[in-house]
């Protein structure tokens, strides 16, 4: 059960580090949704939003930052 408090713990720290940055950072972050591959159809009354390189990008980067944190816990 205190495995499972440090985790909750852990990934809302992370929730509010990304809170944050999105926070402070915010327009400088205006490329993510319209990268090459992003798919935006737009019509008379319906509307679709894709963003797959934004999705694959940060999934990327997650992974690289939970590697490296991995990596030098242990």
């Amino acid at each position: 059960m205190e495995r499972l408090g440090k985790s909750v713990v852990i990934i809302g720290a992370i929730i509010v580090l990304a809170g944050v940055v999105i926070w402070l950072f915010g327009d400088k972050l205006r490329f993510l949704g319209r990268l090459p591959g992003d798919i935006r159809i737009e019509r008379e009354h319906f509307k679709v939003f894709i963003p797959i390189t934004t999705m694959i990008l940060v999934s990327v980067v997650l992974s690289l930052i939970l590697w490296l944190i991995q990596r030098f816990k242990g």
